[in-house]
């Protein structure tokens, strides 16, 4: 069966790579989730493994496919479009694993959807676009280190595991790929207002190339602040715990306004 370019699809193809994914959760989970599996190739190392596992394919040819090639997982395939999923539905709010190799046109979608039920998803193990894998976990003061590095960082701790060569696919992508593992912090709340901690990264970082004085305007009402050395930085200078920081004066300073 022919990939289609419109669901950003490239059918793993070496069972070793597949095996090492599926093996890669580092914490036991009663269930999991496995986004875009395609025509199974992860999904019958899967239910080797003891999970309740469920798939969610938004491709209809790839669902008969599973349903033909694996019978016994028909009940358990859920049709449609994983960003358009209630999470919480899935396992009757039950925390659940997070797997797949996913859509390169959707992947950081994927991540940022994950975040939102996050207090349900205690880890992730995923195949993406090595430049996208490596956005995700770079360290402050890298190239890479952007909007979805931090606001993912801030919930859990990232891996990259392994790359994989553009060979192992069918058609071969046109980029290389990697497989990180995210696994969530033992603290969910970051002791501040978590709206505007996702506003302040993606304002600062939307204008990526200015200091944080020429960023941050709109939040300081009083300009002598950004006489501050710590004003003088670029968004990709600071960690997690300086945005959280961040956003702790912000919201101290809005306060005493009031």
């Amino acid at each position: 069966m022919k990939a289609k370019k419109s669901y950003g699809q490239h059918f793993l193809n070496n069972e070793g790579i597949a095996g090492r994914i599926a093996s890669s959760f580092a914490r036991t989970h009663a269930h999991v989730l496995e986004v875009g599996p395609g025509q199974g190739m992860l999904t019958k190392h899967l239910l080797t493994q003891n999970y309740a596992l469920k798939v969610v394919e938004a491709d209809r040819d790839m669902v008969a496919y599973l349903q033909k090639f694996y019978p016994q997982l028909s009940p358990d395939i859920i049709e449609g479009d994983f960003l358009q999923l209630p999470l919480d539905t899935v396992f009757d709010q039950q925390p659940f694993g997070l797997i797949g190799n996913f859509p390169y046109n959707i992947s950081s979608q994927i991540v940022f959807k994950m975040l939102d039920y996050k207090q349900l998803v205690p880890e992730m193990v995923g195949m993406f676009q090595r430049e996208m894998a490596e956005r995700i976990v770079a360290a402050p003061g890298s190239k890479t280190y952007g909007v979805i590095s931090v606001l993912t960082q801030a919930y859990y701790e990232g891996q990259l595991l392994f790359n994989v060569s553009k060979g192992n696919f069918n058609p071969p992508p046109k980029v290389e790929s990697a497989v990180i593992r995210l696994l969530r912090k033992e603290n969910q709340t970051l002791g501040c207002d978590e709206r505007l901690f996702r506003q302040i990264v993606k304002t600062t970082f939307g204008q990526r190339r200015k200091m944080l004085r020429n960023t941050l305007k709109s939040f300081f009402p009083d300009a002598s602040v950004f006489e501050a050395p710590f004003f003088q930085r670029r968004p990709e200078e600071l960690s997690v715990s300086e945005y959280i920081e961040l956003t702790r004066q912000i919201t101290e300073i809005s306060h005493s306004k009031n």
